[in-house]
């Protein structure tokens, strides 16, 4: 960092890792539990959309401090603190959770081509796994090229839901409504697995091992003032780009509330129905298109943070670096399987609930990377001075207990209420 720079300069040199992150709370898998959730329930469920974003800045936050204060990232920390058999089932279980992510991923890229180039569903998931190739050389040309390109796609994405939802035109009042929490979802279990699915796919597990380690490429003073103002200026960087995915998530669920809910179609919960009703509903073949395009720059934009998530969690809890194409290609072919399956057998309409269940699953996923978090930001031993003072943890316990009550909750009622 420049010495003697003014704020806006350093805040510009911190800027890049919080979009990095961010682009992982709006994928596809946000789409299909956004679209479910206001076609299904109008706006009942923004209220869902912003505590999750609430509990993504917090948590984010935690990580940024974590890796500037300890100069460990969340899966190195584990691995300090736990036995081996215990993180490598933290390390198993946050594979699974990135296969999940990429699952999202690879079935939203692929429905967007369909629904813009007419491309069969079965080509489209076999064409993302050449993605590889674009990931590999953005990451070889340097970081910033890469934050350059996601933040390109961040504006393309708002911008075409900000004319979407100028065309929907929807209840102002009702949207302001949507915001108040309500207890109807812990009596309507439809509504509570897509309320958990809203959840699953905004706090993101692996975000949070990411988030950690990328904070670390800036450059800082390592003593006691230029880690507090790095912890400061990272904090600021991520809460701004995701109170970008808080727009973007709310306006998916907005537009389907108000285009669905209380119609014949509201039951709609695939990407490919709501994107053919969009231009009658609407009346304009621009609507329909913007949607597709904002689709397609999702799935690409997450895709960047996959694999460098996936290297971060690799290295950190078993100290195993593999070459970054083999690396990616591997998550990837693991998405892709389940995906091919259940296209073939099930065609279009296994899509939507796919998406749905990925989302869930990264939920169930989420307690086991908050709480060892928690635990080591508020660890005076790990991070000295920079603990989390007394307010943070305050607000961080309630948060992961919440998390996992609700998945605990959601088990029982699927499996047994």
């Amino acid at each position: 960092m420049p010495t003697g720079a003014g704020f806006w300069r350093k805040l510009f040199a911190f800027a890049g890792p919080g979009y990095l992150v961010a682009v992982g709370y709006m994928d596809p898998g946000n789409w299909a539990t956004d679209l479910a959730g206001g076609a299904r329930y109008g706006y009942t469920l923004l209220s869902v959309v912003m505590l999750s974003n609430l509990m993504a800045i917090l948590l984010q936050a935690l990580a940024a401090r974590l890796g500037i204060a300890s100069g460990r990232d969340l899966a190195q920390a584990c691995r300090d603190s736990y036995s081996k058999p215990t993180t490598v089932f933290l390390w198993i279980l946050c594979e699974i959770a990135i296969a999940a992510c990429d699952l999202a991923e690879v079935v939203g890229a692929a429905i967007a081509l369909n629904l813009l180039f007419g491309l069969p569903l079965i080509w489209g998931v076999c064409l993302t796994a050449l993605d590889v190739l674009v990931v590999l050389f953005l990451q070889h040309r340097g970081f910033r090229y890469v934050e350059a390109l996601v933040v390109t796609l961040i504006v393309l994405i708002a911008g075409s839901f900000a004319v979407e939802l100028w065309l929907a035109k929807p209840d102002v009042v009702a949207v302001a409504k949507g915001f108040v929490p309500t207890t109807a979802l812990l009596h309507d279990r439809e509504m509570l697995y897509i309320a958990i699915g809203i959840l699953g796919a905004t706090v993101m597990p692996h975000n949070l091992y990411l988030h950690s380690s990328i904070v670390q490429t800036r450059k800082y003073l390592d003593n006691l003032a230029g880690k507090a103002e790095a912890i400061r200026f990272a904090t600021i960087d991520s809460s701004v780009a995701l109170m970008s995915a808080l727009f973007i998530n709310g306006a998916i669920l907005v537009m389907a509330a108000a285009v669905f809910h209380g119609t014949a179609y509201q039951d709609v919960a695939d990407i490919g129905d709501a994107h053919r009703l969009l231009e009658p509903l609407m009346g304009t073949k621009a609507a329909s298109v913007l949607f597709a395009v904002a689709l397609l720059c999702s799935g690409q934009n997450a895709t960047l943070t996959g694999t460098l998530a996936g290297q971060i969690v690799m290295e950190g809890f078993i100290n195993l670096r593999l070459r970054p194409w083999l690396r990616r290609l591997a998550t990837r072919l693991i998405a892709i399987v389940p995906a091919v399956i259940v296209v073939v057998l099930y065609g279009e309409r296994g899509t939507g609930p796919l998406l749905i269940l990925s989302q869930v699953v990264l939920s169930l996923q989420l307690s086991f990377a908050v709480f060892p978090l928690v635990i080591f930001t508020s660890d005076r031993r790990k991070m000295g001075s920079f603990a989390s003072p007394w307010w943070v943890q305050a607000l961080a316990w309630p948060t992961a207990v919440v998390i996992a009550a609700l998945n605990l909750y959601l088990l029982w009622q699927t499996f047994v209420g």
